[in-house]
């Protein structure tokens, strides 16, 4: 049942609120399910699906700016409560001051479509005439397990969120080598049926923490814990 749409119940008459987003996995049921519940407490009929934008979308989950080059209406928030951070991390113990000391090192990234899981980590490296070799690169399915790699020796340096990895620098003796500038483009945007209906969504989804429940966060990367306006941050 991956991938095909999820809704509660609701009477005939009632429109439906049709939200899409891009999944970082493909255990999504029981995650649509709880936000659908969730949304409809607070007044949003929602439909939850996971594929490309039909026309009938009203609110996108993406993780770049989309080809109209609108904002993101509600845009992802870290655990320290800002917008993302892209971060290099290494071991305290490892001797890697600065990231041109990671040439010719093996690193961790993490796979999907995530700018901060691989994109605009690589640019930082790059831009300081790093260019590291596919054998070089582990790619993991997640944050948590990039950080693995480099607690387990297997890499020299892993990305992750600055935000997201603060609550474990001390505990494991990390640093964070390298942060980019707040992301704010990984976030909720308007589709083509969007309409005032939606607006109710809007603020159901402005409200939401990872900590109010996990389960319904399984679609979004672990680094995500809620969701703000710009002018909100």
């Amino acid at each position: 049942m991956c991938g095909m749409p999820v809704a509660i119940a609701a009477e005939e008459s009632e429109p439906v609120v049709v939200l899409s987003i891009d999944s970082v996995t493909r255990v999504t049921d029981v995650a649509a399910y709880r936000l659908s519940r969730y949304l409809r407490g607070q007044g949003c009929a929602a439909e939850i699906r996971f594929d490309n934008e039909p026309g009938e979308v009203a609110l996108m989950f993406r993780y770049t700016v989309q080809a109209e080059r609108k904002p993101a209406v509600l845009s992802a928030t870290s655990l320290d409560g800002h917008w993302p951070r892209p971060a290099w991390i290494t071991r305290r113990t490892s001797g890697v001051p600065a990231l041109s000391e990671l040439e010719g090192r093996d690193l961790a990234t993490v796979a999907g479509q995530d700018p901060l899981g691989s994109t605009l980590p690589h640019a930082a490296l790059e831009a300081v005439g790093v260019h590291p070799k596919p054998e070089a690169i582990y790619e993991s399915g997640d944050f948590s397990s990039a950080l693995g790699l480099l607690l387990h020796n297997n890499t020299h340096a892993a990305v992750s969120e600055a935000g997201f990895v603060g609550q474990f620098l001390e505990s494991r003796d990390l640093v964070i080598t390298w942060q980019g500038d707040p992301v704010t483009t990984v976030g909720w945007y308007r589709g083509k049926a969007w309409s005032k209906q939606a607006l109710a969504c809007e603020e159901a989804l402005g409200q939401l923490e990872r900590v109010a429940d996990k389960q319904m966060f399984a679609v979004f990367p672990e680094w995500v814990h809620g969701f703000a306006r710009i002018d909100d941050e």
